[in-house]
């Protein structure tokens, strides 16, 4: 469905509306329909799909947050069915600049064959980057083809629409040091201060080289299991199965060969980071460790003077999100800075749950980070209240109805390669909800709303500081975009909601005095 914006002059409004059926009776028995997340509540960041394996990167005053596509599964018989990951070749990224409003830029078709990569047979775990090269601005996505290697993809923007520079990929069983590595996926890039890109990847215990012996009867031995069962635990806690490599300045091929890194009890994850000039490698560690230090399925870093290493193992900083939520699992994260704070991005399980569901599907959550002037990590807490809003956001100028702090009953959908829309498929209630809009002293009396709907009664509801709080007007989309005449001019700042009837699909808004 075609998105088309019709902005009339105020007259033409008018006229319109004079026309139009009264959208306020578009809304007699109509009730918000539930959200998953409490008003209070910034995490999980988003709703409308599940998204793993965070990765943040920061560019021009926003956060980008490339995840994982967790789908849902099904069975033969329609149950849900647990999370095989084996389906998943799209990206998704979200953005904010304040880091509670999130613009969703949609499921990025990056493996598969209808992705971009089409050698890659699955989309895992991306990381992102940002590079000028040759006097031009690019980005780089990474991500895992299941267990097996690296894959890499180029654009012009953070979002794509991306290319495939290679036709294989930039790592592979093939690569030197890496045929070894159990589990080769988990990519992480950092870009050194002179420009330089190193990739960290990696992860598994190693199998012991020989199986346990088996005696007469046709079942290993107790001698032998012991045997086994030591070398197991030896090779769980120093796996050896973490690497790192320099990238050459195309940031699409390798330069020298993977040097190995030994952090403790890895399991997978990788995280780069460098923090008043040292380098951080973080990780997730296993599911055999001592119960204490560093524990199952917990975030540990290491700390290094040289991005190649070597490595001192610091400490454990995040527990696994099970702890926080109830639900454990796999824990995978990325720490990041933006203006001036450290943050924590991490997958839980807490959206699945609040949805009635099980199957380890994930949503990303963020958390704040505190750095000690000596550069130790503090132990980071998991939290569904989630960071404070950074800064307001400004109603008068556009934005992407795809940009929501909360939201009830929608999906997004692409409009041509790259616009993304929302769409609420006939749910009479479906809403989304905006944080921190700050509409100034002189206030707004107008709001410009570009969307279209196929049914004839479609209309938009204006509600401030709750889902049941004051409405200051109604949008008629019958006719497609308009422009409303709000019945209350709107002053000062207030959490803003905008609730649909009929069938909507929205494409951005504006407010005007």
């Amino acid at each position: 469905m075609a998105v088309k914006a019709i902005f009339p002059t105020l007259l033409g409004a008018s006229l319109l509306a004079a026309c139009a059926p009264n959208p306020e009776t578009s809304f007699e028995g109509v009730t918000p329909v539930h959200g998953f997340k409490a008003q209070s509540e910034h995490n999980p960041i988003y709703q409308q799909r599940f998204g793993a394996d965070p990765y943040a990167m920061v560019y021009n005053d926003r956060v980008y947050i490339y995840m994982t596509d967790d789908i849902i599964e099904y069975d033969e018989n329609g149950n849900i069915k647990e999370n095989s990951y084996q389906g998943i070749h799209k990206i998704n990224c979200v953005s904010s600049a304040d880091l509670v409003n999130w613009t969703d830029h949609g499921a990025m078709n990056v493996a598969g064959a209808d992705g971009i990569c089409k050698y890659a047979r699955c989309s895992w775990a991306p990381t992102a980057c940002h590079k000028t090269i040759d006097g031009k601005e690019q980005f780089f996505l990474y991500f895992a083809d299941g267990g097996n290697g690296m894959a890499v993809a180029v654009s012009d923007n953070p979002y794509g629409p991306w290319t495939d520079p290679r036709g294989n990929g930039i790592i592979t069983r093939e690569t030197p040091t890496c045929n070894e590595v159990p589990w080769l996926f988990d990519p992480a890039v950092l870009i050194d201060d002179d420009g330089t890109g190193y990739i960290y990847f990696g992860g598994g215990v190693p199998m012991p080289a020989n199986r346990p012996a088996v005696g007469a009867d046709g079942k290993p031995t107790k001698e032998a299991m012991e045997k086994f069962r030591k070398e197991m635990a030896k090779n769980s806690a120093d796996p050896g199965s973490a690497r790192v490599c320099k990238l050459a300045p195309n940031m699409i091929d390798l330069e020298g060969v993977p040097a190995r890194i030994n952090p403790p009890y890895l399991f997978e994850d990788a995280g780069a980071n460098k923090i008043n000039g040292k380098y951080y490698y973080s990780y997730c560690t296993n599911f055999s460790c001592p119960t204490d230090e560093p524990g199952n399925g917990r975030i540990a870093y290491m700390v290094a003077d040289d991005p190649m290493g070597p490595y001192k193992f610091e400490k454990v900083v995040f527990n696994n999100p099970g702890d926080f939520f109830g639900t454990g699992g796999n824990n995978h994260h990325s720490i990041f800075e933006f203006k001036g704070q450290y943050y924590l991005a991490y997958h839980a399980q807490k959206l699945q749950d609040n949805m009635g569901l099980k199957g380890g599907y994930r949503s990303t959550h963020i958390d704040a980070v505190t750095v000690a002037e000596n550069g130790e990590i503090q132990t980071i807490t998991g939290t569904l209240a989630g960071v404070p809003q950074l800064c307001s956001l400004n109603p008068y100028e556009r934005v992407e109805a795809e940009t929501m702090a909360w939201m009830g009953g929608i999906k997004t959908e692409y409009q041509g390669e790259t616009n993304m829309v929302v769409v609420n498929d006939s749910v009479n209630g479906a809403w989304i909800g905006l944080s921190g809009v700050d509409f100034g002293e002189e206030g707004a009396s107008m709001l410009d709303f570009a969307g279209v709907s196929k049914g004839e009664n479609a209309a938009v509801k204006i509600v401030l500081d709750s889902l049941e709080g004051e409405c200051v007007g109604y949008v008629s989309l019958s006719r497609g975009g308009a422009t409303s005449v709000l019945n209350t001019k709107i002053t000062g700042k207030h959490d803003l909601f905008f609730i649909f009837a009929g069938d909507v699909c929205a494409d951005w808004w504006q407010f005007s005095k």
